[in-house]
């Protein structure tokens, strides 16, 4: 049956052909809503692009290379110059490996000019991905209407354009959810291995060891049964930490720090604080010692207090309802977030509209919400998409998002 094949491999490839099998229309549907939000990204990169930098009322064609690149700024550069050139400062040691490892390997053999091709294929099939093992857990947790509704905040989200660029948003999404979907299944290992690669995609990746501990815990009296059944669940724990610390052996190795990639991060005025700090700081620039009316600086508090805030209600709102694992987990992400805000930095909550992308089972309440509340189900199909629109033409523009 498995000759030649490892038992616990062809066990995980059989379990995730289960886990990601669903009716026929429901794979047109995922695969409908992800082509869709691609296609709109592309005729809004190359529109945008034209309208904004092409000479008016003229013929001249924009530069077909800068329009096709347009979407290599910021961390997009710096991931695909790491896969093209190595660490080659100690700055970069803040980006873990495996995204532009898995982006160097391909490019390696396809040449020079594929580097930014490879992320972008590789950070979208990751978010199909994603998206299948999302509806999965969503239709688990609750029905298929909010596993759908689940899949589609995420996808018209205001900063899910990360998604499309070569960021390693959707890698370290598809290997979180890995994580939880084999937990769920009990099948141990497999949840050890997602949580490996987790943790080698992003340092954040650690936490999963908390809903790998509470489902240890739900099934206590089976696994202290006997020995072997214990081994069998609690081993695989390991790996979760095992991607984090192999890095930070590079890390030591190559500038005599093991936590470099911790230590890098006030590079971006980031720093070790209580957590409602950050949050306070950012309501009394808004609001006390306000930044000027219209300025840039009120921009980016606005909607990084309101995505930080928001997810926080989400979590409150939704802990009834979720699975107990996702709410630890989420509110060890959150809290953990918060922990190192950019105190430095005028957009003090930094990045934080992008973090909480990876909280995926507060999509799960908002569909719960939406649905409950069809006036706020509408409110999202205009605000999401409109926002998106703007930070997508403003990220392709080179202007500072998140």
């Amino acid at each position: 049956m498995c000759r030649g094949r490892p038992l616990h491999i062809y066990g995980g490839i059989q379990l995730f052909q289960r886990l990601t099998i669903t009716k026929h229309s429901q794979t047109k549907d995922i695969i409908w809503l992800f082509l869709v939000t691609r296609i709109a990204l592309i005729i809004l990169t190359y529109i945008a692009y034209i309208l904004l930098t092409a000479p008016k009322y003229s013929s001249t064609p924009v530069d077909r290379v800068a329009l096709f690149t347009t979407w290599n700024n910021w961390d997009a550069a710096d991931y695909l110059r790491i896969a093209q050139h190595g660490y080659e400062q100690r700055v970069d040691l803040a980006f873990f490996p495996l995204f532009p490892l898995l982006v160097s390997a391909i490019s390696h053999v396809l040449g020079s000019w594929s580097y930014l091709l490879v992320g972008t294929l590789i950070s979208n099939a990751a978010l199909l991905g994603a998206l299948f093992l999302l509806y999965q857990l969503a239709k688990d947790a609750f029905d298929e209407t909010v596993a759908q509704r689940s899949l589609l905040y995420l996808c018209i989200f205001p900063t899910a354009f990360f998604f499309f660029a070569a960021y390693n948003e959707s890698l370290y999404l598809l290997f979180t959810l890995g994580t939880f979907l084999a937990l769920q299944r009990r099948r141990w290992w497999l949840a050890g291995l997602f949580g490996l690669l987790a943790t080698s995609t992003r340092s954040i990746g650690i936490l999963l060891v908390i809903p790998y501990l509470y489902e240890l815990w739900s099934e206590r009296e089976r696994i202290l049964a006997s020995w072997r059944t214990t081994l069998a669940t609690v081993l695989p724990i390991i790996l979760i930490p095992l991607g984090m610390a192999l890095y930070g052996l590079y890390c030591l190795i190559t500038v005599g720090d093991f936590l470099a990639f911790v230590h890098v991060q006030q590079h971006s005025g980031r720093y070790l604080a209580w957590p409602w700090q950050g949050i306070m700081q950012a309501i009394l620039a808004l609001f006390i010692a306000p930044q000027p009316f219209g300025s840039s600086n009120e921009a980016h508090l606005l909607l990084d207090l309101s995505a930080t805030l928001g997810f926080i209600l989400l979590i409150i709102l939704g802990w009834r309802k979720q699975r107990m694992s996702y709410n630890l987990w989420m509110l060890f992400n959150i809290v953990y977030i918060l922990l190192y805000p950019a105190l430095d930095k005028p957009d003090i909550l930094l990045s934080n509209q992008r973090f909480v992308l990876e909280l995926f089972p507060a999509f799960m309440t908002l569909a719960l919400l939406g649905i409950e509340k069809p006036n706020l189900h509408r409110a999202l199909l205009l605000i999401f998409p409109t926002l998106l629109a703007v930070l997508s033409i403003a990220f392709l523009m080179n202007r500072w998002v998140v």
